[in-house]
């Protein structure tokens, strides 16, 4: 069976115009994959040094985006990017 998913994107908008930009990306089934908070400080494992480099990377080959926040958690990500 096939799952309904809900439309993030709203309609007619385009996303390559410039603005802010907030993602969040979850892990399956919120699995802890990305390491662990110790003493209130995230601590990455292989992963989410991957995932933390990855989105160093995008800024550095994409000279449009502009970083503003992120936060790399044990199960989730989130970020803000500006296209200018």
């Amino acid at each position: 069976m096939l799952r309904c998913r809900k439309l993030n994107r709203l309609a007619g908008y385009d996303y390559s115009s410039p603005g802010a930009y907030f993602i969040t990306i979850c892990t399956k089934n919120r699995e802890i994959c990305f390491g662990g908070i110790k003493n209130g400080v995230m601590v990455f494992n292989k992963y989410g040094e991957i995932v933390n480099n990855r989105w160093l990377w995008l800024f550095n080959q994409y000279h449009y985006l502009k970083i503003d926040e992120f936060c790399v958690m044990p199960d989730h990500f989130h970020g803000i990017n500006r296209r200018i």
